[in-house]
């Protein structure tokens, strides 16, 4: 009888993947690349190899455009929940992949429905996989 379990994809957004350490983050926003997508705005930095170890992620909603804390906070856990279903598509990709901190910034001056956030954010993390691709060695 085989007792190994099949390879289940982890849904899981732990703390170590959470971006917080403030020298990182200015990194990230010195050295980085970014696009917008809207109503999100995708900011990463490369990492030197390919790998297949998730991104340090940093989820962010703009004080000025959501005054009030109830709304950034429920922008941010759909930002959040959106990104941990996906980010599969990112840590399974083909060769592995470049990136090394994300930041999903909502850029949008209202609240937008979990179903459009979720497919703006897929598109992303799709166009992400193409800008940061890694590159083959040369044959010879």
């Amino acid at each position: 009888m085989n007792t190994t379990k099949p390879d289940v994809r982890s849904y899981r957004f732990p703390k170590e993947e959470h971006l917080c350490r403030k020298k990182l983050i200015e990194e990230l926003f010195g050295r980085g690349s970014s696009f917008g997508l809207y109503p999100l705005r995708l900011v990463w930095l490369s990492a030197a190899s390919p790998t297949t170890a998730p991104p340090q992620v940093l989820v962010s909603v703009s004080k000025r455009s959501f005054k009030r804390a109830v709304d950034r906070n429920h922008l941010k856990r759909l930002l959040r929940e959106a990104y941990r279903l996906n980010k599969y598509r990112l840590l399974e990709a083909e060769g592995g992949h470049l990136v090394d901190r994300l930041a999903i910034i909502y850029t949008g001056k209202e609240k937008k429905p979990f179903a459009l956030v979720e497919k703006k954010l897929i598109s992303g993390l799709e166009r992400l996989l193409s800008d940061a691709r890694p590159t083959a060695a040369p044959a010879g």
